[in-house]
């Protein structure tokens, strides 16, 4: 059992010199920490918190202009659909114009040629 305390003791003071390492090569993160810390702690803090209601009222109007945005865009998107599926039918009502033009042309292909091949046994 005293092997596994000094290797969690051991493993504990490896951790804290990493984390000391950290700390000096990112001061940031040190700065950080401490601005936390003294923020957690501190009544003489500058910062003076907004009221609650505020704070949501603000993100109540944000959420509100983002869906504002949001539903524009999805406006746009269905009128362009709406566009796209006109043009689609435009195409296909064409496409059905040609198919019923060329079976005429084929069935008027068809006289002709059995006139020919009459006039050719005669």
């Amino acid at each position: 059992m005293t092997s596994n305390t000094q290797k969690s003791d051991e493993n504990r003071s490896k951790r804290k010199k990493e984390m000391e390492s950290e700390a000096s090569e990112n001061p940031q993160l040190s700065s950080l920490e401490k601005t936390d810390l003294a923020f957690s702690e501190g009544s003489h803090s500058v910062y003076k918190p907004e009221p609650l209601e505020k704070v949501l009222n603000e993100m109540n109007k944000e959420i509100k202009n983002l869906l504002s945005k949001y539903a524009h865009i999805l406006s746009d998107r269905a009128a362009m659909d709406a566009s796209y599926v006109q043009e689609l039918d435009g195409i296909l009502k064409e496409a059905k114009t040609i198919e019923n033009h060329l079976k005429q042309k084929r069935e008027s292909l068809k006289q002709r040629f059995t006139v020919i091949a009459n006039t050719l046994q005669s």
